[in-house]
């Protein structure tokens, strides 16, 4: 099955990029490799010439994250792949990630396959592959699977899906049609894309041993430097579903002033 790796990437995660870089050509083989910079320049250098080099430069509104990932898989296909896997910049492939999507790719090639993501700390800094297996602690707010089983998700279940780490066929990318256009910056577009997949009856399958490996950055919770963001695309959200995503978030902002309730809708206040 030939496979393509998307990864969309920015002169502030270069160095995550280059161990990404790293551990992806010791567990993958004969791959397709797209990716998407967002910076507002070119990257500086000369790309490598095994891998399809995009630039889809920021929008009015930050780095358009949705458009760089839809743009890269378009090249994917056009090269032939059978099978695309997205990996975040932040994100290390494990030993089995490429097998666990394919197997469950050739089991359900109508599904959208999402496998576990394992945040690192801080002073865990892997340069191997090898190393990966034994920080494997998945995030415990989605399902965990042993490897080589997959799960339907439940419906209420799709909420939960995230972009760090997901793979799909190229039929059911086209039957989904990618990320919705309206978003930029931080926030939305994953839950849009899930509930998309939802809306198009495409089932969301947990897949056990497809392990990711999140590299640890500084955050703040809530993310203040997002919040314009999480407000515009939000709105966005809302326009199309009916409901605010983000929750969470958008407590907490109100909980601190920031923003209040307005009709059925968020405000910056202050």
């Amino acid at each position: 099955m030939k496979t393509a790796v998307i990864t969309v990437a920015s002169a502030a995660r270069r160095e995550h990029l280059e161990r990404q870089r790293r551990v992806l050509a010791e567990v993958a083989d004969d791959i397709v490799r797209v990716e998407a910079w967002l910076d507002e320049t070119p990257p500086a250098g000369i790309p490598d010439a095994d891998t399809h080099t995009l630039h889809v430069p920021t929008g009015p509104h930050g780095l358009r994250v949705g458009e760089g990932r839809n743009r890269s898989a378009e090249v994917a296909i056009a090269a032939g792949a059978e099978l695309l896997i997205f990996l975040d910049v932040d994100c290390l492939p494990g030993p089995d990630l490429l097998p666990a999507y394919r197997s469950a790719a050739t089991a359900h090639p109508d599904a959208l396959l999402a496998g576990p993501v394992t945040y690192l700390a801080s002073v865990q800094r892997p340069e191997s592959a090898a190393d990966l297996p034994f920080l494997t602690r998945p995030h415990r707010a989605r399902p965990v699977l042993p490897p080589g089983e997959t799960r339907a998700a439940a419906a209420e279940e799709y909420d939960l899906f995230w972009s760090l780490s997901f793979a799909v066929t190229p039929a059911t990318w086209e039957r989904i049609g990618g990320f919705h256009p309206g978003y930029a910056g931080y926030g939305a577009e994953d839950t849009d894309l899930a509930w998309t997949a939802r809306a198009r009856s495409v089932e969301l399958r947990w897949v056990g041993g497809a392990d990711a490996y999140h590299q640890w950055h500084p955050v703040s919770s809530p993310p203040w430097q997002h919040l314009d963001d999480i407000l515009r695309n939000g709105a966005t959200f809302h326009g199309r579903w009916g409901v605010w995503p983000m929750g969470g978030w958008l407590d907490a902002f109100a909980a601190a002033g920031a923003i209040e309730r307005r009709g059925t809708g968020w405000v910056r206040v202050g």
